[in-house]
């Protein structure tokens, strides 16, 4: 019986390398939706070093934050980030494969927040990822944030979602969109952060033939993303909105500050792992109320 694999460097290498391509690739697509109003908001890029209690680590990699303030997009980030090295005894027995006696890791992924100036244009959150502990593994998905929902944004939203899932197994998209209904839910507020997407994690890669059909899946997923999102941002974002619509907006946004900063588990992962904190935090939006 063969040796079970242990080194994912080179899965890691591919999978950051396109990681950093989709962003390249949306981030040219939001500066050219911002041409289209009329801005010349560009995205500014930020490199970061992972730190452990404020010093650096050794090896221990960092990533890059992009954000961009426009006239279209109020406050969007979209970073990517590889980092590595050990989790700490108290939080390495919460991670897949990991423990306080092997809590080594590396990580590689995308993410990506966008809060709309308009209050018709749905906020938006995207993540892929791929995980090595003792396992390896990818996550990610994608869910939308409406403060104002339309029934025609959603569908396109999910459809495009269940054609990249379809394409590779027929039962992913009702398990995915079950599975983004439970995680963006607040308990404390008894409703869920938006009209959903799809989550999906612990996507587990035996071996090389297994990376490469996760990876074929979640290259689809942030496909699917730069498709949809797109035309949503278009369709809305020349409409005329009320005071009574920017307070719901800013009412919406202060339910997605509380998810991001109670349950959400990348939130967590970041804080728990060095990550920059602005990074991690980008997902805030720039202004809410809670009223």
């Amino acid at each position: 019986m063969d040796s079970p694999k242990t080194d994912w460097s080179h899965e890691t290498a591919a999978a950051r390398a396109w990681f950093e391509s989709l962003r390249d690739r949306i981030c040219a697509e939001f500066e050219a939706i911002e041409r289209e109003a009329g801005s010349d908001a560009r995205f500014t890029y930020t490199p970061w070093d992972r730190q452990h209690e404020g010093e650096p680590v050794e090896n221990g990699g960092g990533g890059v934050q992009g954000l961009m303030k426009g006239r279209v997009f109020e406050k969007v980030g979209v970073n990517v980030s590889t980092v590595g090295g050990a989790f700490s005894k108290e939080f390495a027995g919460s991670i897949n494969g990991a423990s306080a006696e092997n809590p080594g890791f590396t990580a590689t992924g995308i993410s990506l927040v966008a809060h709309m100036a308009n209050p018709h244009v749905p906020a938006v959150h995207m993540n892929t990822r791929f995980l090595t502990t003792s396992k390896a593994w990818f996550g990610g998905g994608g869910d939308l944030n409406p403060p104002i929902p339309y029934a025609e944004d959603t569908a396109e939203f999910h459809a495009a979602y269940k054609a990249a899932c379809d394409a590779h197994d027929p039962a992913y998209y009702p398990r995915f969109k079950a599975w983004a209904d439970e995680y963006f839910y607040i308990p404390h507020r008894k409703v869920h952060r938006g009209v959903g997407g799809i989550f999906y994690d612990h996507l587990e890669c035996a071996d090389e033939a297994g990376f490469a059909a996760n990876f074929a899946f979640t290259r689809d997923v942030g496909e699917a993303f730069l498709a949809v999102f797109p035309r949503l941002v278009r369709r809305r974002m020349g409409m005329a909105f009320t005071e009574a619509d920017k307070l719901q907006q800013l009412q919406w946004r202060g339910r997605y500050a509380e998810f991001n900063l109670v349950y959400d588990r990348g939130t967590l992962f970041g804080l728990k792992t060095g990550g920059n904190i602005d990074a991690i935090l980008m997902s805030l939006p720039p202004e809410a109320v809670w009223s």
